[in-house]
């Protein structure tokens, strides 16, 4: 580290006289005061108090010296700065005062203007992507008032509404089996069937997606309640 080389003036320690003055006297007087009496900057009085642990008394603090804002206060440089009964703030009827300058106005944001990772990341209506679940999906709008992963609709859902119109209330449209494909030319009505949320989720059950999938999600479950009855087992014994 750099050495001041005598531009910064000598540390000076505190003597135990300072301090037990400090301690004494830190509770019911203001840094300020305490300053003054030691010769040192208040800094360095808020900072040594911290160091030893100091804390202003109950008392001080419902005095006018801690220059806390409570009702029936008189301090005369707290009085002086109240807004008094019938005082008229000064931008009182005056509406858009901060944006009628022309370096305020152009350094304002335009309505639907984009900045920062949202300028970055923008994609134009149309684009295409694919998601988590290993869907394509097109972005169909840019309305800001739908959360941004609803501007996005999955392809296969886009293609099945224009054949047949909109999806009844409890079903989903799927790829047939063997017929799932993320290629937009590919995806076309004949790959996909429109079911009930019901029949998806016995579709998706691993009893129909393999038998010895079943089994060991079956396993799982027999481990998991054994892990579950030797746990509560132990607990039990440790309070007897």
């Amino acid at each position: 580290m750099t050495k001041s080389q005598d531009i910064l003036p000598p540390r000076r320690a505190w003597t135990p006289h300072e301090v037990r003055r400090l301690r004494e006297l830190y509770p019911d007087l203001l840094a300020s005061t305490l300053a003054r009496e030691l010769g040192r900057p208040v800094e360095a009085v808020y900072r040594k108090a911290h160091q030893l642990g100091l804390c202003k008394s109950d008392a001080f603090m419902a005095s006018d010296m801690s220059r806390r804002i409570n009702r029936g206060h008189q301090l005369p440089s707290m009085v002086a700065s109240r807004f008094q009964p019938g005082s008229r703030p000064w931008n009182k009827g005056v509406k858009g005062v901060t944006g009628t300058h022309p370096n305020t106005r152009a350094t304002q944001f335009k309505k639907g203007q984009l900045r920062g990772a949202a300028r970055h990341n923008y994609v134009p209506i149309g684009s295409e992507r694919i998601c988590a679940d290993g869907y394509l999906e097109r972005k169909m709008t840019d309305d800001p008032s739908i959360y941004p992963a609803r501007r996005w609709v999955a392809v296969h859902r886009l293609v099945w509404i224009k054949a047949h119109g909109a999806i009844p209330a409890g079903h989903i449209v799927v790829f047939r089996p063997g017929k799932k494909t993320v290629k937009s030319q590919e995806i076309t009505v004949d790959r996909l069937e429109c079911i009930t949320r019901a029949e998806n989720a016995r579709r998706n059950h691993p009893r129909n997606k393999s038998p010895e999938l079943a089994r060991l999600v079956q396993l799982k479950g027999a481990i998991t309640r054994q892990v579950n009855r030797i746990a509560r087992e132990s607990g039990e014994g440790a309070k007897a």
